[in-house]
């Protein structure tokens, strides 16, 4: 079944004064403190609680999974009311959910947190962001959302190492509780100034009829679900490996502030890779991302050492990262123009999300299975070589849209 046209071009709505720049921080500090945050603690909280590792990035991938669950949602409500109210309502609850991951006084308590995290996740982080992004700017989203992902690639890099920080300093619990507080301060305010209450509404009710049935068909083609599938291996192989980088450089010999900065500096390669994204030629981006992210794992599985050539290859795998990250950002839009497009988007990312969900509690798992985390980079540099031959299929071949 191939992907329906798009209806009508994707109009813009019009940026309000700042509201590129706070998007940029409220992105930064969201990704900082409600995704990032948990991976450079997980060792802190292990040895202070007793609880397995495996365990504690298993509370956060069932947090991300409830996130993939709640963006579809999200997406329809984008859709129907516009960012304001729902992007505010979810920094209250992601405040609410990390003050009780730092009061958890149990493993199931400080899953149920990680739970709530998730709902949060939905609300503030990259897919609304985009769709706000692509509504405001309309043709002309490529730009923004390039600056938007380039910034807020940076969270791991600032969160990372201050997580850690502040674990050493005053334990993880009071680090969570700092982290609360930070994460209410920068995004409610700025949430509230320069988002939409609601968007124009266009096309009379029969319009809005057949926008809903081409949502649907859109969400059942061929094209769709292929593009998601090719997508859901590059994730798999790129996150089980960099979400767990910092055990997989400390089982080569990095100390856990080394493989702490080692993390962080993923994020840095994901902003370079955005920054060198439009230099890829169109047609052969699918191609390069997916090799160039086979290539990025082999390395870090391959080598031995050092640790600075070991966090070089992953800065290059952060790198991919970035790239698939824009593509996320931009296919739907740039295939299907504006209809539906919160949905569309939530749909697309579901997942996507879920892989990303799966990949923190994935990494111990496979490492257990495997015997290290070294075998299980050389099983993801596969996950990845798979989405490089299946970027040669006729669907992704004949696509026009990167």
């Amino acid at each position: 079944m191939t992907a329906p046209a798009p209806s009508r071009t994707l109009a813009a709505e019009g940026a309000p004064r700042g509201g590129l720049a706070a998007l940029c921080i409220t992105q930064t500090t969201g990704w900082g403190v409600l995704y990032y945050a948990l991976l450079a603690a997980v060792r802190p909280i292990s040895e202070d609680t007793g609880w397995a590792p495996a365990l504690i990035t298993g509370a956060f991938s069932a947090g991300l999974v409830v996130s993939a669950v709640a963006g579809i949602a999200v997406g329809r409500m984008l859709d129907r009311t516009g960012p304001r109210s729902l992007m505010i309502g979810g920094s209250l609850v992601g405040v609410l959910a990390l003050v009780l991951v730092a009061l958890a006084p149990n493993l199931t308590a400080f899953a149920a947190a990680w739970l709530l995290a998730g709902a949060a996740q939905a609300a503030v982080l990259y897919q609304p962001a985009f769709t706000v992004i692509s509504r405001w700017y309309g043709p002309a989203r490529v730009r923004p959302l390039t600056i938007l992902t380039l910034v807020a690639g940076f969270a791991s890099t600032i969160f990372a190492p201050v997580t850690a920080a502040l674990c050493t300093g005053i334990g993880w619990r009071g680090a969570f509780l700092v982290l609360a507080g930070l994460l209410g301060a920068v995004t409610l305010p700025l949430h509230a100034r320069c988002l939409n209450r609601s968007w124009r509404q266009a096309g009379n009710a029969a319009q809005l009829t057949d926008d809903k049935a081409l949502v649907r068909a859109i969400r059942r083609s061929r094209t769709f679900v292929g593009l998601q599938a090719l997508m859901v291996l590059l994730c798999l192989g790129l996150y089980t490996v960099t979400l767990n980088i910092i055990p997989l450089l400390m089982e080569k010999g990095a100390d856990y502030t080394a493989a702490a900065l080692g993390l962080g500096l993923v994020g840095a390669g994901q902003v370079a890779g955005r920054l060198l994204f439009a230099a890829v030629p169109a047609k052969a981006r699918i191609a390069v991302v997916t090799g160039t992210a086979a290539g990025a794992l082999l390395l870090l599985a391959l080598l031995p050492g050092p640790v600075p050539l070991l966090i070089g290859a992953g800065m290059l795998a952060g790198a991919v990262r970035g790239c698939q990250t824009l593509l996320q950002a931009t296919i739907v839009a740039d295939r299907w123009g504006a209809t539906g497009l919160g949905t569309l988007q939530g749909s697309f990312a579901a997942p996507l999300t879920i892989v990303t969900a799966l990949a923190p509690a994935a990494g111990p798992a496979m490492a257990a299975w495997f015997g290290s985390y070294t075998a299980t980079a050389y099983a993801m540099s596969a996950a990845a070589g798979n989405a490089l031959l299946f970027a040669a299929a006729p669907f992704v071949r004949g696509l026009h849209v990167w």
